[in-house]
């Protein structure tokens, strides 16, 4: 059992992060990465830039919402079991509540100009927060040509063919396995 798994503070602390995260629901998973790094990374110290880059490959490859994965994945780095469920139930309360709230007035609201005018600026920022998210993970990947060429196909065989996301994935993962192998050979660390 981790030290912090029983610790209440710790617990109520990794709850209260991911539940403040949670509530910018808008725009999902990848808009949440920025938010999720700064609590977790810049504010509270519980992971590196490195780990969040393992922790969003991770999470997106896995099934379910990537922020839900996340936080688990942090939670349960942070304080054991326990950490990753309240972690998890800190990330999924806001939406929960936000989206039964909603529901109850939707069908009032859903054509005033002023709520669709509201919902355009809520994409428009979110758009920022994803172009942001890309652009910290970006940063944190190493940089050689190998990256680059991985980098640029999965990008064209995601956004450009029919190919499955989790098979550009596996493709992704395979040729990483592949590279690290070759790369021990030679001692070239460009993927390591």
């Amino acid at each position: 059992m981790k030290e912090n798994e029983k610790n209440p503070r710790q617990l109520f602390q990794i709850f209260t992060t991911f539940m403040k995260i949670g509530i910018f629901t808008f725009g999902g998973g990848y808009a949440m990465i920025p938010l999720i790094q700064r609590e977790t990374v810049v504010k509270r110290k519980w992971v590196d830039d490195d780990d969040i880059l393992d922790i969003v490959a991770i999470a997106e490859s896995t099934p379910g919402p990537i922020a839900i994965n996340a936080s688990t994945f942090v939670g349960y780095r942070v304080g054991g079991f326990f950490g990753a469920v309240v972690g998890t139930v800190g990330m999924i309360l806001p939406s929960f509540i936000i989206i039964l709230a909603i529901s109850f007035v939707l069908n009032s609201f859903q054509d005033v100009q002023a709520v669709k005018y509201a919902f355009n600026g809520i994409r428009a920022g979110v758009l920022a927060l994803i172009i942001r998210a890309l652009w910290l993970m970006y940063k944190n990947v190493k940089k050689c040509a190998v990256s680059y060429i991985v980098m640029a196909a999965a990008f064209i065989l995601s956004a450009f063919t029919s190919v499955n996301v989790i098979v550009v994935i596996a493709g992704c993962a395979l040729f990483g396995l592949i590279t690290a192998y070759i790369n021990t050979k030679k001692r070239n660390d460009c993927m390591e």
